[in-house]
């Protein structure tokens, strides 16, 4: 089955009732888990942004502390899985500074982790695609913001 084109799809939800759109909504949050916390969000969150990216760091930091530290193999593992969860919640937010500022906190934490991860290439290869994607970020806020990020930025170097 090819999926419809979101053109396609807007023009169809344009025709239906407010009870269908309801339905549908409904089984779609039924479906997909990611589905689900993205009508959470819109429907919750999206109207404090402020409490949703102090919500997110808290869940940075708990993904973090929580790393098996055993092995380095786990480390990555779940450094990893914590960026794709943050980056998940990001997509969510669908704006710009949420992103610069959660990735600037996950950088911050990345940073002061024990077992430092300056011994492992893997991952200061991540950390530095990361202060990249920041940097990039960063260009297409408003001057006064940039100002700020790009402070906290330069706190930032290993």
């Amino acid at each position: 089955m090819k999926p419809a084109t979101v053109a396609q799809l807007k023009k169809e939800l344009k025709l239906r009732s407010s009870d269908e759109l309801e339905t549908l909504c409904l089984r779609l949050a039924r479906f997909k888990k990611e589905n689900k916390e993205l009508l959470t969000y819109l429907l919750f969150e999206s109207d404090n942004e402020e409490a949703y990216v102090r919500q997110v760091k808290e869940q940075i930091s708990e993904n973090l502390s929580e790393i098996n530290t055993t092995s380095f193999y786990y480390v990555k593992k779940s450094i990893r899985k914590t960026l794709r969860e943050t980056k998940k919640y990001i997509r969510y937010s669908n704006a710009k500074e949420t992103e610069v500022e959660l990735l600037l906190y996950f950088c911050e934490q990345l940073r002061d982790f024990e077992p430092s991860i300056k011994r492992n290439k893997t991952m200061v290869n991540l950390f530095e695609r990361q202060i990249a994607l920041i940097e990039k970020k960063i260009e297409g806020l408003h001057e006064d913001l940039q100002y700020d990020y790009t402070k906290e930025l330069e706190e930032l170097n290993l």
